[in-house]
């Protein structure tokens, strides 16, 4: 017979049950760093204070004495606008080139990442050269050397531009693209209405053709329907509805480009030198997704018929973003840090106009630069909650 442990035994001292002793040590370290914060604090502001230093954040308000060059969003206007602004600024341009770096170098690392793989010899040699080459060489080294070496003398005056296409021209004042204008206010909200309809019907008959594919094996060919839909229905719904937009194009002033959207080239530099290295990181990403597939699924496939190109887009990439995903959140993550290195050429982001012109101007170090910190922590914080929730999503689900 088993003896029941005593009412002495069962009831263990405070000071060795192990949730009590976690409860308090977690208590005395928070206390501790609290109260180590508290006098670098103290100290700091009793020194600037010393040195008749002021800290707040009256200055906020003031208007800035200094032109920003890049602002696509914001009116931003030397001797009206204040410091707040200045602030605004800067987060729309880091956003700005963040989210466009992060499209570009998730779909070239893929690209990079596939071909790794490829069983053509110079294909993967080349792949893998790119990748060894970009994520040995500093970043702020490769910036650098797009700047000055690579398109500051490749690309011509603006009278010369480079034509990519219809109403795109690119020079050493950047990128022009047509810009839409809506000609009537009504007519373009219907048009805009329709065309998020358009959005969201194609994503209902996605789900429609993946449950229709799991009940009966019958694939629907959603990819060429989605693609013919979106090339059709908006060129349809446009001419229906009056064409509702016009384009401007950029045209040759008598000095510079006039019209259009302009990302200018301090933007367009620092976005392709982002794209390019974080991509290199991206693509061992998906190499090592991929490999983590067993191949039988791949020799399953191809036992069945089934072409290299499907297999890898239906079963293999499906399998293997459960890998690639959780690592490429930290590089998303570290292209938008990285961006910060934007003062390299001249790009108005947060450090540069924020923590570096405006500091200077007022000397407000201290609250400048924790807003900073704050600001990136907010984003970082933002992007990882945004992609740990999709990372879920894909995860495979015990039963």
């Amino acid at each position: 017979m088993v003896k029941k442990p005593s009412q002495h035994h069962a009831n263990i001292p405070l000071h060795r049950n192990p949730r009590v002793r976690a409860v308090v040590f977690q208590v005395v370290a928070i206390s501790l760093l609290l109260w180590f914060l508290s006098i670098i604090a103290g100290n700091t502001v009793s020194n600037m204070a010393e040195r008749g230093i002021t800290v707040g954040l009256n200055f906020m308000g003031q208007v800035a004495p200094f032109e920003i060059g890049y602002t696509p969003f914001w009116d931003y206007e030397l001797g009206v606008s204040k410091y707040w602004e200045v602030l605004v600024v800067g987060i729309q341009n880091t956003i700005f080139v963040s989210i466009f770096g992060v499209f570009a170098a998730t779909l070239l690392g893929f690209i990079i990442g596939i071909l790794r793989l490829s069983p053509n010899w110079l294909v993967r040699k080349m792949a893998s050269a790119y990748v060894e080459t970009f994520r040995n060489i500093p970043l702020p080294l490769w910036i650098f050397f797009w700047y000055v070496a690579v398109f500051l003398p490749i690309l011509p005056p603006p009278r010369d531009s480079f034509i990519l296409g219809a109403g795109f021209f690119l020079n050493k004042e950047g990128l022009y693209t047509p810009k839409p204008l809506i000609e009537n206010s009504v007519t373009a909200s219907i048009f805009f209405i329709l065309l998020l309809a358009l959005v969201v019907g194609l994503f209902y008959l996605r789900r429609w053709a993946k449950k229709r594919q799991d009940a009966t094996g019958e694939i629907f060919p959603f990819a060429s329907t989605a693609l013919a839909a979106l090339l059709i229905i908006p060129v349809v719904l446009f001419y229906a509805l009056g064409s509702p937009l016009h384009l401007e194009y950029a045209e040759m002033g008598k000095f510079i480009m006039t019209g259009g959207i302009n990302l200018n080239f301090s933007f367009f530099v620092l976005w392709f030198a982002l794209t390019v290295y974080t991509a290199a990181y991206i693509g061992e990403n998906v190499r090592a997704g991929i490999l983590a597939v067993s191949r039988g699924q791949s020799e399953a496939a191809h036992s069945l018929g089934v072409r290299h190109t499907p297999t890898l887009r239906l079963v293999v990439i499906p399998q293997a973003m459960r890998v690639i995903i959780p690592p490429t959140i930290s590089q998303f993550l570290n292209l938008t840090k990285n961006s910060s290195l934007a003062v390299i050429v001249a790009y108005e982001d947060i450090v540069n106009v924020f923590a570096g012109v405006a500091l200077n101007n007022t000397g407000q170090a201290l609250p400048i630069i924790a807003i900073t910190v704050l600001l990136y922590g907010t984003l970082s914080l933002g992007t990882s909650a945004i992609l740990n929730w999709y990372n879920k999503r894909v995860q495979l689900t015990e039963r």
